[in-house]
């Protein structure tokens, strides 16, 4: 591969989009689901929850694809499924979902060394773990697969997506909880701006709806306990009857491609990646900052990069989990506005999916695009009873026709970190 000089940053594009998620499989399919108020969470299926405190969560619905539904022999080989953790899995199918929309398929040289792959996890294979420890508890050694270990990296997703198609440019994993999907779409990006790639293959994964995971979260407190009798309404961001959030599995897959690279092929364009933004409370392990001040200077920052000005920005995709520090960020948005927040819809589409922890970003990415090429905002379910006023609008229950040409999505993770991702309609 040839190294670049740059004059100047280049742009950088999304062709090629690909989702699963508790609403199911597919752009179309997933998109109609939520804008109609739908909800993809329900009592936990996959496993025993009875002797635990939280019984729901957003689980991927199974079924074929025809139905929007994931049956993995559809997607991955038996022999092969067998090899990976369910992350792995989730990660894999929406990733050639999105490099089969995006058209790219390379042939040459050059332009696989061009192409490169930036998918991360907060927890990657905890569901691997678990089993195998318990194989190790009880004395079965010899049961315990020669493919444990590369079945719970974390980057492992990236290794398989590179393998599969042969993308030989950039192979990495960002790993900051919460915020993963955020930081490597926003990570690839930069990439392709610098010349390190004309091409990324960019998002997260993550599949912690286990007994380990559920148990962890809810030993924390940070699990909805109130609602397992009534699992839609579990998840309510900014209402008063929260009570923690909703554990969510799947996987956001966006590609990336540098503008004149994706004009040459007459590649289709969701919209541009215009400010990335970045900050790190230095505070608490679990608990934001005083006034949420990281989350504002993450998309101050943000705001900074992309070049534009407040009153620009249409819709905000909240990181809204369904916690106390919902009111936090509300505030921080109030703040960082100003006047300019009257205009402004922000939802929380964790609403009705879940959290999917470092997927999350990367589907809420997603979701912001789509509300820039259908101009259609989705709702926050559950929002009854504001537990705070504001001038804001928080779409409440149903989706809303607005104009949006530039979105803005949030993302914060356990450790203090945040990140905050701009896109613009081209």
């Amino acid at each position: 591969m040839t190294v670049k000089t740059l004059s100047a940053q280049r742009r950088v594009v999304v062709t090629g989009i690909g989702i699963v998620s508790p609403l199911g499989l597919g752009v179309d399919n997933v998109w109609q689901r939520l804008i109609s108020s739908e909800s993809g969470i329900r009592a936990i299926k996959s496993f025993d929850a009875s002797n635990l405190p939280c019984r729901v969560a957003g689980e991927v619905p199974t079924g074929s694809k025809s139905e929007g539904k994931l049956d993995l022999s559809e997607w991955i080989p038996v022999k092969d499924q067998k090899k990976m953790d369910r992350f792995i899995h989730l990660g894999l199918v929406a990733a050639m979902q999105a490099v089969e929309d995006s058209g790219w398929l390379p042939q040459t040289e050059e332009d696989c060394c061009a192409t490169g792959v930036m998918i991360g996890s907060g927890i990657g294979g905890l569901q691997t773990i678990y089993e195998t420890s318990l194989k190790v508890h009880n004395g079965d050694i010899r049961k315990v697969s020669p493919f444990f270990i590369p079945a719970a990296l974390i980057n492992l997703v990236s290794g398989y997506v590179s393998i599969k198609y042969g993308f030989k440019g950039p192979n990495h994993a960002a790993v900051t909880a919460c915020a993963s999907g955020v930081h490597a779409i926003g990570d690839a990006s930069r990439l392709i701006s610098f010349g390190d790639a004309d091409v990324m293959v960019a998002g997260g994964a993550e599949a912690a709806v286990c007994p380990l995971g559920i148990a962890g979260f809810a030993a924390a407190r940070a699990l909805s306990t109130n609602f397992n009798d009534s699992p839609q309404k579990a998840s309510r961001t900014w209402d008063k009857d929260r009570d923690g959030f909703v554990m969510g599995e799947g996987s956001g897959i966006l590609v990336l491609e540098e503008y004149e690279h994706a004009k040459r092929r007459n590649a289709k364009i969701y919209g541009e990646v215009i400010g990335y933004g970045m900050s790190g409370d230095a505070h608490h392990i679990t608990a934001p900052a005083e006034g949420h001040e990281g989350a504002l200077r993450a998309m101050r920052v943000a705001v900074k990069n992309a070049g534009i000005h407040l009153e620009d920005v249409d819709y905000i995709n909240a990181h809204g989990t369904s916690t106390m520090a919902d009111d936090l960020e509300l505030g921080a948005v109030e703040r960082l506005f100003g006047e300019a927040a009257k205009k402004l819809a922000m939802s929380s589409t964790k609403t009705a999916i879940g959290h999917l922890l470092g997927a999350a970003g990367a589907v809420e990415a997603i979701f912001s695009l789509l509300s820039i090429c259908h101009n259609v905002v989705p709702p926050t379910l559950n929002l009854d009873s504001p537990s705070k006023e504001s001038v804001i609008d928080r779409v409440a229950h149903e989706a809303q026709q607005r104009n949006v040409n530039v979105a803005l999505s949030n993302s914060f993770g356990f450790g203090g970190t945040n990140a905050s991702l701009i896109f613009r309609r081209v």
